[in-house]
């Protein structure tokens, strides 16, 4: 009977945060199809852990945490990858396929140039419009070092960007 109420309860949580561990994936890795694996990877581990879990006062949290720190390791992955094919071959750039806005292509190049921890304080706080508390949480860290690393990332789009287009960023988050 436990392990049915454990396994319910689980379900509801899958059912309720999995399109925003993805979502939350995607926009740290820009990878659809790795986003959907990290996410289903996260919650693989938060169901090993979920009789611990599911008593906290923030599981969601603690999964954002897991998918941050699962894309963090995919992203080195894939650096370590591409310097040892850089000795090899030489890099072509990278076409992008699919219907994207220009608008969108900028700020997703301008996002992957970011150190990860700035990319995550940015993304969390301005896509997911997480408070600086619930970043923190999410990421392991200060509040004082979410508000540094948003504020050092944001300065680092408008460098990129422009400031109208951060500005129009920043506003999508409030308007919400």
């Amino acid at each position: 009977m436990l392990v049915d109420d454990a396994a319910a309860e689980f379900h509801d949580f899958f059912e309720r945060h999995y399109a925003e561990l993805a979502r939350l994936a995607y926009l740290l890795t820009g990878e659809k199809d790795v986003a959907d694996d990290l996410a289903a990877d996260a919650l693989v581990a938060l169901w090993h852990r979920w009789d611990r879990l599911r008593a906290a006062q923030h599981p969601v949290a603690y999964a954002r945490g897991v998918v941050a720190n699962l894309a963090r390791e995919w992203i080195r992955s894939r650096v370590r990858e591409r310097r040892r094919v850089a000795l090899f071959w030489s890099r072509s750039t990278e076409l992008v396929d699919g219907p994207d806005v220009a608008g969108v292509l900028d700020v997703r190049a301008a996002l992957s140039r970011l150190p990860f921890r700035k990319r995550a304080c940015v993304v969390l706080r301005h896509a997911f419009d997480l408070s600086e508390k619930d970043t923190a949480a999410a990421l392991g860290i200060s509040v004082g070092t979410v508000k540094s690393q948003t504020s050092k990332g944001m300065a680092e789009l408008e460098s990129v960007l422009g400031a109208e287009a951060v500005g129009e960023l920043a506003a999508g988050r409030r308007n919400r």
